[in-house]
């Protein structure tokens, strides 16, 4: 069948499992696309063809015997960020390419352990630091398929061109700041940024490390709430660790028990950055929608700017994680295979006392507890995902390194006050421009509340927030 990507993750899981579609029919399919289609969209790292037909294989014959797992046979990236026992993690950096690791991080276990195929490892920048993937292990930065001139943003930017290029059924990320929401707006996708906890990363968590969550990248809401219900398993260690009460793909099609109360803004919280009147219309067709389905929306002004003080601590939690995890992967003698902007981390993240990481994640936790204390009272929050449309590629760089802190957060200052505060946030699709360039909206609730959320944006979807508009790639 030459149309099986047309069919939703949760279509293909359901045709696997009834035998309407072989794993390897499945399997060949996506890797015939990815051999065709992407040399012009960078969305994988590595390709494992002859693994992923033997992983296939296998799944049909434990299908044949009666076995049933929720992702049994489908084709699945992980972001090569992410360990994976036997297949190449490089972490996006030239002086890794031949690293090799011998475990798979817990959620890449998970998502082995309910039967997904693994086919590769998407892409992602060196050490993931950055709104836009590129890197010198391969030499396609990952760009959408809406406009291959154009950054998928990052770090998930590999897995999001993956899914919205037809690479992939759903995807794989992690989000530290933004970076699976904002590479699912540039790509016209579902990206979910679960509550603190709900998914545990492979190493107990740091002040530093608590931001980041791992989750799903999809077409629809069903498709991520399938993944992110394999990947909620936090492990029995996790400081922060918890379980929703239902699955989410059960809870998904409950609407609301009644009206929400819902705070939007479109400030930037950047006196010298304006969003693009697309973003603002995002938000804006979102906010009128859920009045139109019986919800009350309040404008607010934006609980938190980005003061000196919040950009010089994000400046320094950045280098400080980016200098945490070089250090102990890249040997001094290899590090001059690292990208400038990652060697400009690394070099502050060692000038950096105690002192000032203690300074820079009280200056957060204050930045954060602004948001909290604001929507006190209200069940979601709705904004843009990214103040503008996909950049071109070199948009970030053209200030050198100095200029690219800035220029991310003037394009991403939307998403990473919800790391900060823990809640769960959601980007979903709202419109094509003129040009046809994807525009997102984001979505956050309650700490916690991942199903709730999980349920409004499915409301939104049905009530006809988006059209699933495909790339011109998607036909080949």
């Amino acid at each position: 069948m030459s149309d099986l990507h047309e069919m939703s993750a949760t279509d293909q899981v359901r045709a696997l499992h009834d035998g309407e579609v072989s794993s390897r029919d499945l399997t060949t399919h996506y890797l015939d696309r990815i051999d065709r289609l992407d040399a012009e969209f960078g969305a994988f790292i590595t390709v494992t063809p002859e693994r992923a037909l033997d992983e296939a294989d296998r799944a049909d014959q434990r299908r044949a015997q009666g076995e049933r797992l929720p992702l049994l046979g489908l084709p699945l990236g992980i972001k090569d960020l992410h360990l994976t026992a036997g297949v190449r993690t490089t972490f996006g950096c030239a002086a890794l390419a031949d690293h090799v690791p011998t475990q798979d991080g817990w959620t890449a276990a998970l998502l082995r352990q309910a039967g997904a195929v693994l086919v590769g490892k998407t892409n992602a920048p060196e050490f993931g630091p950055t709104c836009y993937t590129h890197n010198e292990v391969t030499s396609q930065p990952a760009v959408t398929p809406y406009d291959p001139t154009r950054y998928a943003s990052g770090s998930s930017g590999g897995a999001a061109a993956a899914v919205a290029a037809g690479l992939l059924p759903v995807a794989h990320a992690s989000d530290g700041a933004g970076s699976t929401r904002t590479p699912a707006a540039t790509c016209h996708l579902v990206g979910v940024k679960p509550s603190r906890g709900l998914v545990s990363l492979s190493v107990p968590p740091t002040a530093l490390s608590t931001t980041t969550i791992e989750g799903p990248i999809a077409r629809t809401v069903e498709d991520a709430a399938l993944l992110l219900d394999v990947m909620a398993r936090p492990w029995s260690g996790d400081l922060y660790g918890w379980r929703p009460n239902a699955r989410f793909v059960d809870v998904i099609n409950r609407p609301p028990s009644r009206p929400l109360d819902v705070a939007m803004w479109t400030s930037t919280g950047l006196d010298e950055s304006h969003p693009h009147p697309q973003a603002v219309d995002a938000a804006q067709r979102t906010a009128t929608l859920l009045e139109e389905m019986g919800h009350h929306v309040h404008e607010l002004t934006i609980p938190a700017a980005y003061d000196r003080a919040v950009r010089d601590a994000l400046r320094a939690w950045f280098a400080a994680s980016v200098h945490a995890s070089v250090s102990p992967l890249v040997p001094a003698e290899r590090r001059d295979l690292l990208l400038p902007y990652t060697r400009h981390l690394v070099d502050t993240g060692e000038t950096l006392s105690a002192y000032d990481l203690l300074l820079a994640q009280g200056v957060l936790a204050r930045y954060a507890s602004a948001h909290r204390l604001a929507l006190e009272g209200f069940d979601l929050a709705v904004t843009p995902t990214t103040s503008g449309p996909p950049v071109p590629i070199g948009h970030f760089l053209v200030d050198g390194v100095d200029g690219v802190a800035d220029s991310m957060l003037a394009w991403s200052c939307y998403t990473p006050w919800a790391n900060f505060t823990g809640q769960p946030a959601v980007s979903l699709p709202s419109h094509l421009d003129g040009d046809g360039l994807p525009y997102g909206v984001q979505l956050v609730g309650r700490e916690r509340g991942d199903a709730d959320l999980l349920a409004i944006c499915a409301e939104l979807e049905r009530a006809g927030l988006w059209s699933q508009v495909h790339p011109p790639c998607w036909n080949q």
